[in-house]
């Protein structure tokens, strides 16, 4: 693409942005039980560490907090951050939980009242949750597993009279405790992420739906009127020898109805998955190989006039035939692309290319496929405006503004 396209093109985001609601639930959920719960496991395990009389200072007591002290903060993001900060401090919760094992037997070098510092090992399901919740599939997993077996060896470090025997059967159990934990999870995020998709593709194939039969009602109320009113009109002045009040008053009404079809459609707003499939659809009805990109704003609510949905799709029809027609260049492929971005209250259309490129000073007037069908469309439609920029060897970039 030329340089001018670049900055001109907002950055292309797939349709699926347009609906997280499943997955930043699901994480807001999983991260406050799974940072409550890590609280909870703390709170009982303190006083089984502050009662060890080999605790001769503070470091038994901060090594447990300082392993469970990000769970606390995942637990408030959960209720208002964002779900990428939600994952990034369940990613801190879990790596803070693998230092503290680490450490472990630094911490305590002579164990009295059984394994009480073994609490790491008895607490495993905290940390795999939160790399579960943290990073994807194969990262978690390998977390998990490397955990469980740092748990188990740790464990064996402190708790007298440890042998291998014991210590294989920690970490077959703890691989399990992990893998259950993990899958759990995984299992939920993946549900999730599975509704998103599926909500995702039902609201395209209903905006569809809805944007062809909008086309074929549109198309039938028109040939019905050309066929009813139209042609009748016509019909009936050829064979009139004079002009007759009869024939002047069917023509008025004629004329009326035609008016009332062009102004007052049955549909009279778009939402923004419908106003996006529309779009599509007049850039597949010219050239099907010129791919449309989507983004939108967050919060974006667009309420699109049928009039403004109509006067955006033909004005991106013809500039989509203008780029097709004149931008090509001997011994390349000229690449095109739509860029879409939503936003409340308004909508911007950027077709773009790195074709021949020309100079808009020089066009003629009587271009009618600049000046009429995508300028004047445009500046006629309330809230409209259109922009061509283009240099000769530096592309085209048409953009096409509506706002209410």
């Amino acid at each position: 693409m030329t340089d001018l396209a670049v900055a001109t093109a907002p950055a292309p985001v797939g349709d699926v942005e347009f609906s997280r609601a499943a997955t930043e639930q699901i994480l807001r959920r999983l991260g406050l039980v799974i940072g409550t719960g890590a609280m909870i496991v703390m709170v009982l395990e303190l006083p089984a560490v502050l009662v060890q009389p080999i605790n001769q200072s503070v470091w038994p007591e901060l090594h447990i907090v300082s392993a469970y002290l990000m769970f606390g903060a995942l637990a408030i993001v959960s209720t208002r951050g964002p779900a990428a900060a939600i994952r990034r401090t369940a990613g801190a919760a879990a790596v803070c939980y693998l230092a503290a094992t680490l450490a472990t037997p630094l911490v305590y070098s002579v164990v009295h009242f059984g394994s009480f510092a073994s609490w790491p090992y008895r607490g495993l399901a905290v940390g795999v949750m939160a790399a579960g919740l943290a990073w994807p599939r194969r990262g978690a997993a390998a977390f998990g597993a490397l955990l469980a077996v740092v748990t188990s060896v740790s464990n064996a470090l402190v708790v007298p009279d440890s042998s291998m025997g014991a210590l294989l059967g920690d970490i077959t159990r703890a691989l399990g405790v992990a893998a259950l934990f993990l899958w759990c999870v995984v299992y939920a995020r993946a549900a999730a992420e599975r509704v998103d998709r599926e909500a995702v593709r039902q609201r395209s194939r209903a905006a569809a739906v809805a944007a062809t039969s909008a086309r074929e009602r549109e198309g039938a109320r028109f040939a019905a009127l050309i066929h009813d009113a139209v042609l009748s009109t016509l019909l009936e002045a050829s064979r009139a020898r004079q002009s007759s009040s009869v024939l002047r008053n069917q023509a008025a009404r004629t004329l009326e109805q035609l008016e009332s079809s062009r102004t007052a459609p049955e549909i009279d707003h778009l939402d923004a998955a419908a106003t996006i499939e529309f779009l599509r659809e007049a850039v597949r009805e010219v050239e099907s190989e010129v791919p449309v990109q989507v983004s939108s704003r967050r919060a974006a609510d667009l309420c699109l006039p049928i009039e403004a949905a109509q006067v955006l799709g033909a004005a991106l029809s013809e500039a989509v035939r203008n780029s097709v027609r004149h931008a090509g260049v001997a011994g390349r492929t000229v690449r095109r692309g739509v860029a879409v971005t939503i936003a409340t209250g308004g909508i911007r259309v950027v077709l773009s290319d790195d074709g021949a490129g020309f100079d808009p000073a020089r066009v003629s007037p009587d271009r009618m496929g600049i000046a009429g069908s995508i300028l004047g469309r445009m500046r006629a439609l309330a809230g409209g405006a259109a922009f061509v920029e283009s240099a000769p060897g530096a592309g085209t970039v048409v953009t096409l503004v509506w706002g209410s």
